[in-house]
Parts: C-alpha cells; sequence; structure tokens
C-alpha cells in the first residue's frame, strides 16, 4: 500500500479509522505540520515564515536531529508550536521488527524530554504535549501501531501532502498540491528538511499567505 498519494481519500480513511487522517471543524481551522527537522537554517527560516502570519503548527522530529541541533529544538518549541514523535533514526515500519520499533521511538522520548528543559522549566513532552506520532514515510505496521496508542500516542498521518521531498516535481506543483486541496480540518504535510527545501522555499510562503487570504487559520495539533 503506498502513502504517497497527494490527497487522502475516504476509503483509506475508514480502513484506517485508528489513525487521525484530518480534523473536520466548522471554524476553517488547518494543521500545518513540518517532518523529518530540526534542520540549521531550514527550520529557523520555517519559524520566521509562520510567524509572519501568526501561524501555529507541528513539528514531527527526528530524535537523532534534536540530539545534534538542541537548540533549534528548544526555539521551536518556545515559539509555541507542537511536537510529534518521528522516531529517533526515521526508521520504516514495514521494514522494521515491532520491538526495534518501539525501542526506537521511546529513544526519541529520552532524547526529547532531556532537551526540552528551557531556562530550568521542563516542557513535559513526554506527556500531553508530545503525545503525536507520524511514522515515517507514512508505513507503520498495525501492531506498531496498537502498542503506541496503548502508550497514549494519536498516530497523526494526512489528509494533503505537498510532495515537497519529490526532486522529480516543481514547486508549482507543490503549491497546487496544497491549494487544490486543502478543506478546513486539512492536515497538510512539509518537510523543514535539505531534501525538500528548493520546493518549501519557494511553496511555503506562497500556501501560507494565499490560505490566509482565503480566511484559513494555522492551528497545530494537540
Amino acid at each position: 500500500m503506498n502513502f504517497y498519494w497527494v490527497k487522502t481519500n475516504r476509503f483509506i480513511k475508514k480502513i484506517f479509522s485508528n489513525y487521525v487522517w484530518d480534523i473536520p471543524n466548522t471554524d476553517n481551522k488547518i494543521y500545518l505540520t513540518f517532518d523529518d527537522g530540526p534542520t540549521p537554517a531550514i527550520t529557523d527560516w520555517v519559524l520566521t515564515e509562520l510567524e509572519k502570519h501568526n501561524a501555529k503548527a507541528t513539528f514531527f522530529c527526528i530524535g537523532n536531529n534534536i540530539e545534534k541541533y538542541p537548540q533549534i529544538f528548544q526555539k521551536v518549541i518556545t515559539k509555541g508550536h507542537s511536537i510529534g514523535n518521528h522516531t529517533f533514526n526515521h526508521l520504516n515500519g514495514w521494514k522494521t521488527s515491532t520491538e526495534e520499533y518501539l525501542k526506537n521511538s521511546d529513544e526519541w522520548s529520552i532524547i526529547s524530554g532531556q532537551y526540552s528543559v528551557i531556562s530550568g522549566q521542563n516542557c513535559k513532552l513526554n506527556t500531553e504535549h508530545c503525545k503525536l506520532f507520524r511514522p515515517p514515510y507514512g508505513r507503520i505496521k498495525s501492531s506498531q501501531a496498537k502498542k503506541l496508542r496503548e502508550q497514549g500516542y494519536k498516530i497523526i498521518m494526512w489528509d494533503v501532502l505537498s510532495a515537497d521531498f519529490g526532486t522529480s516535481i516543481s514547486a508549482e506543483k507543490c503549491i497546487e498540491n496544497v491549494l487544490k486541496n486543502t478543506k478546513s480540518g486539512s492536515i497538510i504535510v512539509f518537510h523543514d528538511s535539505i531534501k525538500a527545501f528548493p520546493r518549501l522555499e519557494y511553496t511555503l510562503p506562497k500556501v501560507l499567505e494565499i490560505l490566509a487570504k482565503k480566511g484559513f487559520v494555522f492551528e497545530k495539533l494537540t
């Protein structure tokens, strides 16, 4: 099964109803998410662009990147955005045993808790602020998801995929992917990564501006 379609269809949402694909509402709230950071310069740039529109978002961070760039991770928190678990080493769940997958996810929790201490105050990322989990590549076994849900995690998928990670598509196509498919309640995927940045740099400012003019409100996941 391939999760890399731009718009997630109803059939998939129904089959995998234990995962969060969107958050329907009548208030024009949408949910921007950024995978694979924190990344030097790029995550900082994303935070600046979000701030221009008073937008909140959710960052699904890789544990290894948190460990390497803790100050950027802390900046995401202090700016008021949500943080989510993206495993420590960006594991493909389909190719990983459940035991190893859970161990890697637990390692993420340990390192995120360690580096969430800011000015002597713990942000409690291991409790209510950090029970969001996005499987890398959107690939996770039912046994893995079941165990994570038992730990209190919400498995966050998406409604709209920008496909900014795709080196063979244009930035204009990324914009079209988002604008054509976004509706109230959509969870939208971007990547604050080196690979995605050539498209993200062009796409994100335009998407924020156009969607804001359409009356959408950018909220973080909780």
